[in-house]
């Protein structure tokens, strides 16, 4: 095949990607703050031959007596744990660039891909939740452009922190009593506008080069800031004409910056609900959206669009987003659920929230084994995605049945892998190794 094969990330997001997964009899809902349960989580995930397993994180979500999505642990101490129990698959944590300092950052993701001998990544993202501010002292949210202004200076400060210490600085020579080769030093002397940072971290570079960045978003901001300095992008699209579009244009901006298309894999979240019948994996679907309460419908809608829909009535048609103009953010998602309630026809609150109860605007496919492999395959084989991140219904069982269903089908087509290519998680992805920059640098002064 001359793509290649497609890369999949296994999105865990506890105790399940749909809303009311909580209340499914088989979920492990009260099992989520459980090492032993997670463990057995992300074994599955590493036999299937996930190439990863992705945590998303936001601050400041409500709780609720009827929801579960505010309660959660650190996924950079989850990931941290998770490395020790298991040998291949890499593992990927949401860290904010709004609320964090680079040399934080930078310390956590080494000290990670240092001991998983490199399976780690960061997926850095912008907060885009308001309620975030005021859990760190702020009275106002960063507007958009401001977000993403200070994200591309983090990242390119955290890559001089990880790019600081050569992996070749180790000599341990202890016949000499030399430990470490001070040419292969370099402390960062940065002055922007965000940050000023002077100094060295105290671990050298990885066994990846530095981690895997990933990034999530579809903004124009965003797009550009994937161009420059991520590796694996997550997004959110529901036709093939619209994933193909974002395609062209993020992999179309790549050059500029000096980098190739295969640098750089797209992999848009799919919500799979499987059964062994297409008439079951429908049943499924409309077993969890019994579950949903419209006061949990109201809360998932308004945290996915950012807009406040508390006591308005289920059964009439989604606002007009004007009466929530806000410079602060771009209102991505709302419009991609304008276009969705519009492109199918949903006509009330009520229908949209559970038309999107799973995915939160990634696209859904419900069906057998064979269906959903055929509807990834399209997207794999015509430029819309290199990979997917697999989004469950709930955990353990609606992730099991992915693994025990549509994956050997994927394998049985050739579109997936049966053995891990590599043990490193830049290996497994088909990405290269970086150049460390400074000793590209001290390359050039000897020619």
């Amino acid at each position: 095949m001359a793509k290649g094969q497609m890369k999949l990330g296994a999105f865990f997001n506890l105790p399940g990607h749909h809303v009311a997964s909580w209340r499914h009899p088989s979920s492990g809902a009260g099992r989520v703050f459980d090492l032993d349960y997670l463990t057995e989580l992300a074994q599955t995930a590493e036999r299937a031959k996930f190439d990863m397993v992705f945590f998303a994180d936001v601050f400041g979500q409500p709780v609720s007596e009827n929801g579960s999505s505010g309660l959660k642990l650190d996924p950079v101490i989850i990931i941290s744990a998770l490395q020790a129990v298991t040998k291949n698959i890499g593992f990927t944590a949401t860290l904010t660039t709004t609320y964090n300092e680079p040399f934080h950052v930078a310390r956590k993701f080494s000290a990670i891909d240092h001991l998983s001998k490199g399976r780690a990544a960061w997926n850095v993202v912008t907060s885009a939740n308001d309620n975030e501010s005021l859990l760190f002292g702020k009275e106002k949210h960063l507007q958009h452009a401001f977000r993403y202004e200070r994200a591309e200076e983090f990242v390119d400060v955290v890559k001089k922190l990880w790019f600081s210490i050569e992996d070749e600085a180790l000599v341990i020579d202890k016949e000499k009593g030399k430990f470490l080769d001070l040419e292969k030093v370099h402390p960062v002397d940065h002055d922007g506008v965000w940050f000023k940072v002077h100094g060295t971290p105290d671990s050298p570079s990885t066994p990846q080069g530095h981690p895997v960045i990933v990034q999530a978003g579809s903004s124009e901001a965003g797009k550009e800031l994937a161009a420059k300095t991520a590796e694996v992008i997550f997004t959110a699209w529901q036709t093939l004409e619209d994933a193909q579009a974002f395609y062209l244009d993020v992999k179309g901006r790549l050059a500029k910056y000096g980098r190739k298309p295969e640098d750089l894999k797209i992999m848009p979240g799919v919500f799979i609900t499987v059964a062994k019948t297409e008439e079951e994996a429908w049943a499924k679907q409309r077993e969890l959206n019994s579950y949903i309460t419209p006061e949990v419908g109201l809360a998932y809608l308004s945290a996915f669009t950012n807009i406040d829909l508390t006591g308005y009535d289920v059964d009439k048609p989604l606002p007009d987003v004007a009466e929530f103009d806000d410079e602060t953010n771009p209102r991505i998602r709302y419009n991609i659920i304008r276009d969705l309630a519009e492109r199918e026809n949903l006509q009330s609150i009520r229908e949209i929230y559970e038309h999107i109860s799973g995915g939160r605007g990634h696209r859904e496919i419900v069906g057998t084994p064979a269906q959903i492999a055929d509807k990834l395959e399209e997207w794999f084989l015509n430029d819309a995605a290199d990979g997917f991140n697999i989004m469950a219904p709930h955990f353990p069982q609606g992730f099991n049945e992915i693994v025990e269903l549509v994956i050997p089908e994927l394998q049985h087509r050739g579109l997936f892998r049966t053995e891990y290519e590599g043990n490193t998680l830049r290996e497994n992805l088909g990405l290269s190794v970086p150049v460390n920059p400074n000793r590209k640098a001290k390359q050039i002064d000897v020619q």
